[in-house]
């Protein structure tokens, strides 16, 4: 994650409120204010909080209407507002909300962290080895397909390492509202948890090998300050997580009540998000470990409300409106089989992978076609935290522009149709349901 991510956020946004002024006299001449350029012009931060208004009702008819996820309808209002439709806002006006953005991500990551079973992945060592097999191959697919099919080397391992991971954010928003219950859900969990942590370390492998290849004469020294700043950050974001869980057991007490402790964790999670950042660490690696490894010493006795309560409610729908406004075909025609390499590549790749063990870890074949589909939302969490800013700079080292744009375009074709394909695999597929054991 780039350490001025947070900074740089809270700056833009000390920026945009000591001037709303300024940002009312864009506004066309004689425009009255209902019209659309007028909102064009209006204060962004004001028009982002007026979209998820209009998120939240057309989340709710979407759900009545149609029985598809809420998050459809947050992330539809947010792509029509967006850039690709009406252009109310551009993405860099998202740059005073990042911090929030920041911590949504973190409050559902550090919940889904706090639902991984670690004992379930020792006494099923072939459920560890299907959960390792299906990022691993995902990401070895897109690579070498990639590569077949003549993108540059190090532009393709970035895709591949990318690729590995299941969105988090979208397989928490989907449980929230189903409630779903049975191995399909469980194994989900264990997979998306996992296969996000190996993308973070992909990524950062594959910092130290590009650095390396593209330092010139100083690639010597650029690779070893890669790879010291890989394991510092690995080992750093473990140690937080590690404090972070004992001190939410330290502090939890079996008679609070579940307000006070929704209140305690999301602000133990803010200090562990704060402190990631001011100490170059990965906030998605410390809250993802603390959320598991709190789940292994309070067992039982670990009660995260989903979503953290109310205002975790509120940030999640942010987040998917702020995805939705960040979705881009842009250059589309150009990058069409890249992104479509990309797709097929990730979908065969994990599909392989979790075919090659359903027997022998204990699954059935039409909960193994479940599970795969819900694998399938790509997640976009890396590239929401890896800039300062929502411009999606390639300011990464060796990066080819249209395997970056292609991995953009996949994502957000991935992330729209996601909260429906997990949704099927899991209720209309696999049959899971809340009363389910």
């Amino acid at each position: 994650m780039d350490p001025t991510a947070s900074s740089a956020a809270l700056a833009a946004a000390s920026a945009a409120s000591a001037a709303p002024a300024a940002s009312t006299l864009g506004t066309p001449a004689g425009a009255a204010l209902w019209t659309l350029d007028a909102l064009r012009g209006a204060d962004p931060l004001l028009g982002l909080a007026l979209i998820v208004i209009v998120a939240v009702i057309a989340g709710d008819a979407v759900q009545r209407w149609t029985r598809l996820p809420r998050t459809c309808g947050h992330m539809l209002v947010g792509a029509i507002a967006s850039p690709l439709a009406l252009r109310l806002i551009d993405r860099t006006d998202l740059d005073p909300w990042k911090p929030l953005l920041d911590l949504a991500v973190g409050v559902l990551v550090f919940e889904l962290g706090s639902r991984v079973r670690l004992r379930w992945l020792i006494d099923n060592r072939w459920l560890t080895a299907q959960s390792l097999a299906e990022a691993l191959l995902a990401g070895l697919a897109v690579t070498a397909v990639l590569s077949w099919f003549g993108a540059p080397a190090a532009s393709a391992a970035l895709a591949g390492a990318i690729a590995m991971s299941t969105s988090p954010v979208i397989t928490m928003a989907v449980l929230h509202e189903r409630q779903t219950r049975g191995q399909v859900t469980e194994r989900l969990l264990t997979m998306t948890a996992l296969n996000s942590v190996l993308a973070v370390l992909a990524v950062k492998v594959w910092r130290v090998f590009a650095s390396g290849a593209v330092g010139g004469s100083d690639s010597g020294s650029d690779w070893l300050i890669a790879l010291t700043n890989m394991v510092y950050v690995i080992c750093g974001s473990f140690l937080l997580g590690a404090a972070l869980a004992m001190l939410l057991k330290t502090l939890s007490r079996p008679n609070r009540d579940s307000g006070s402790t929704a209140v305690l964790q999301l602000g133990l999670l803010v200090v562990a998000a704060l402190l990631a950042v001011q100490w170059t660490l990965s906030p998605l690696l410390a809250l993802l470990i603390g959320g598991t490894i709190a789940r292994a010493r309070l067992g039982h006795r670990l009660i995260v409300t989903p979503q953290l309560g109310t205002a975790g409610a509120a940030l999640t729908v942010l987040l998917f409106v702020s995805m939705g406004l960040l979705a881009t075909v842009d250059g589309f025609r150009q990058v069409w089989h890249w992104v479509l390499v990309i797709i097929v590549a990730r979908a065969l790749g994990k599909g392989l992978a979790v075919a090659a063990f359903t027997r022998v870890s204990g699954l059935g074949w039409r909960q193994s076609a479940a599970l795969v589909l819900a694998l399938m939302p790509m997640s976009q969490t890396a590239l929401l935290l890896s800039h300062s800013t929502y411009g999606w700079p390639t300011d990464s080292p060796g990066i080819d522009g249209g395997i970056w744009q292609a991995l953009l375009i996949a994502t957000t074709l991935l992330q729209l149709v996601g909260p429906i394909l997990t949704q099927v695999g899991l209720v209309r597929v696999a049959g899971e349901s809340p009363q389910q054991a």
